[in-house]
């Protein structure tokens, strides 16, 4: 009887210490890494999506501007313009860790919000457009996504920086030597030329 406890007891004690060294290591974020990872790139798909809308709802802003203001084609040229080349973008699997077709994205972008900045100023001389249910409806829409599209690139960029601090230090930066090799930091959005620049004030 003795016997068979021992051997019963000698069966058990590897599943034991296996699953002992199971939770220690699940404890010290031997999972932090692919944690984070699927993180920011849920993140980033928020991103995408957001951006997404903003592109469906520019043409029927523009159809809307255009009943009022056919003489400002050449904005109205210009918005359209930078959302063909928004939309044709090609995101490769691999944007996250390509800097160069990371950049590329985030010009596009920032050419489609500097169009659709020119064309709602351009907006302000038209008071009858202003008063348009159909054109209020439309630029309430797209001011809900543009704040949509800051929140996003905001948890995004949080998302990125935790990811990315995760694999510079310890114990991320031993994870990522033994068991994530092909982990790479990730880009992230850095701030438009001039936006930081003082306006100038006249009076």
């Amino acid at each position: 009887m003795l016997a068979i406890a021992r051997v019963r007891l000698g069966k058990i004690t590897p599943i034991i210490c296996i699953l002992f060294a199971g939770t220690l290591l699940a404890g010290c974020g031997i999972n932090t890494i692919p944690t984070l990872q699927e993180q920011a790139k849920a993140a980033w798909s928020e991103v995408l999506n957001q951006y997404q809308r903003r592109a469906d709802l520019i043409p029927n802003l523009v159809e809307t501007v255009k009943g009022f203001a056919e003489q400002e084609s050449k904005v109205l040229t210009d918005v359209v313009e930078a959302r063909a080349k928004a939309t044709q973008v090609q995101v490769p699997a691999d944007i996250l860790n390509n800097p160069e077709a990371f950049q590329k994205f985030q010009d596009a972008q920032n050419n489609l919000s500097g169009a659709l900045g020119r064309l709602l100023v351009v907006v302000e001389r038209y008071p009858d457009l202003k008063s348009n249910q159909n054109f209020l409806a439309l630029q309430s829409q797209l001011e809900g996504t543009e704040n949509r599209i800051g929140i996003a690139r905001r948890d995004y960029i949080t998302s990125v920086r935790d990811y990315n601090t995760e694999l510079r230090t310890i114990p991320g930066r031993w994870w990522r030597a033994i068991l994530y090799p092909d982990a790479e930091p990730m880009q992230n959005f850095t701030v438009a030329e001039g936006t930081t620049d003082v306006p100038e004030v006249k009076f």
